[in-house]
């Protein structure tokens, strides 16, 4: 009885230790009673006292970084700052406007999976990577005529970074989009999906005339690692899962680490803790060296360069990296924005979009894909789309705005590819 009472024992410790090793593993980061704020700022000192915390990543992290145009900034706060964080803004006058009251509860109502949708894939609620790539699986195999498959790379944690070519027939200009670069900016890979599925289903005869006429090269989920992450563990993360040598927060932003005018007029921060780190040298992550070595092996086959993005409404062009010079065709980059804003503007649904340069109308980013498709490979034609909202739901937009924003996205692509057409890129 007395080894008995051992193999009790000794089973008992074993499952305590097990069970402490699961919890410490798996719990999902939460977000109860963090709340999203929309400031004005009027002046350096402000926006310096704003992003001087915006580096403490666990007690804030900024969702949208400072807008030139409308001087706002959103970002996110830990209950525990609080206090701190509106004496801050008492002290230096800054104006906010609440957006979100508890992040968590929006996280919650964004997982309700409607029943209707649950036996096949669609686009009524968010999908995980293994639930993407195996409808991407059945696309390919539903369309082997019209549709291959090409691989990317592996990511740091050695996930294949998967796209789909879709191709009617030979000599088409070729379309190129990025999407969900970024972790938790889930509509993106919801609206690729769903454009995939239209230009391969749709009866609409400009959708039809889109899909014979161009050869689509379409990366649904880029950030693999970082994607499967904010499903399984943390709902806000935003970079690449790569460890730093020398520092204890992990990744990149990915959309930051290519190699045109890397973080040069602080287009990108240089603190590993940052949400906009660049890495410590261009390409440092394997996704983003993995992307410039496949398109530079494709880049002849190429016009257009497209990365999904959200949020803000905003259709975006170089130069990222300063306001005070343009790109020679920039007025045709501007009539083509335009033609794309209306387009979604005339939609029901109203939608603004706002376009230009992404340092005129935005802020100064660097070491961008489109910058660099743009700088170092040449191509004339290349936007950076944020999709929906302006901030009051951000980067956790309900489900039920898939459809909707996807609907902007056709429109305003049949609109972007006519004039893009009509200017003599395509």
């Amino acid at each position: 009885s007395l080894l008995k009472m051992r193999l009790l024992w000794l089973l008992a410790t074993l499952v305590a230790l097990t069970s402490a090793g699961i919890l410490k593993d798996s719990p999902k980061e939460r977000y109860d009673n963090f709340r999203v704020y929309k400031l004005t700022i009027q002046n350096k000192i402000q926006l310096a006292a704003i992003e001087k915390i915006g580096e403490l990543t666990k007690k804030y992290n900024i969702w949208k970084e400072y807008d030139e145009r409308s001087r706002q900034i959103d970002i996110m706060v830990s209950p525990g700052e609080l206090n701190h964080f509106q004496e801050l803004l008492k002290f230096n006058n800054i104006s906010s406007e609440l957006m979100i009251e508890n992040v968590q509860e929006r996280i919650d109502e964004e997982q309700v999976t409607p029943t209707a949708d649950s036996a096949t894939f669609g686009w009524t609620k968010y999908y995980e990577l293994e639930e993407i790539e195996a409808w991407l699986d059945e696309i390919l195999n539903a369309y082997p005529s019209v549709t291959e498959e090409f691989i990317v790379g592996k990511s740091y944690e050695g996930r294949t970074i998967r796209g789909i070519k879709i191709s009617h027939k030979a000599g088409n200009p070729g379309i190129f989009i990025e999407s969900n670069i970024h972790a938790r900016e889930w509509i993106t890979s919801a609206s690729a999906t769903w454009f995939i599925n239209q230009l391969l289903t749709s009866e609409d005869a400009d959708v039809r005339s889109l899909a014979d006429n161009y050869d689509w090269h379409i990366i649904p989920v880029f950030n693999v690692d970082g994607f499967e992450y904010s499903h399984k563990k943390d709902r806000m993360w935003r970079k690449t899962r790569q460890p730093h040598a020398t520092n204890a927060c992990i990744g990149a932003d990915a959309n930051r680490n290519f190699d045109s005018y890397w973080l040069q007029n602080n287009g990108a921060s240089d603190n590993p803790c940052s949400e906009t780190f660049a890495g410590d040298n261009p390409e440092s992550e394997p996704e983003a060296k993995a992307l410039v070595e496949y398109l530079t092996k494709i880049q002849d086959q190429i016009s257009v360069y497209i990365s999904f993005h959200s949020y803000g409404q905003y259709l975006l062009s170089p130069y990222g990296h300063t306001n005070e010079e343009f790109p020679e065709n920039y007025n045709d980059i501007l009539t083509i924005g335009k033609a794309f804003a209306d387009a979604i503007e005339a939609l029901p649904y109203g939608t603004v979009y706002q376009y230009g340069s992404t340092a005129d109308v935005l802020y100064v980013a660097t070491g961008t894909s489109v910058d660099w498709v743009f700088n170092e490979l040449g191509k004339k034609i290349g936007y950076t789309i944020e999709y929906r909202d302006k901030g009051r739901y951000g980067f956790i937009l309900p489900p039920v705005q898939i459809i909707p924003n996807c609907e902007e996205l056709m429109v305003g692509m049949l609109a972007l590819i006519e004039k893009t057409k009509e200017l003599g890129y395509l």
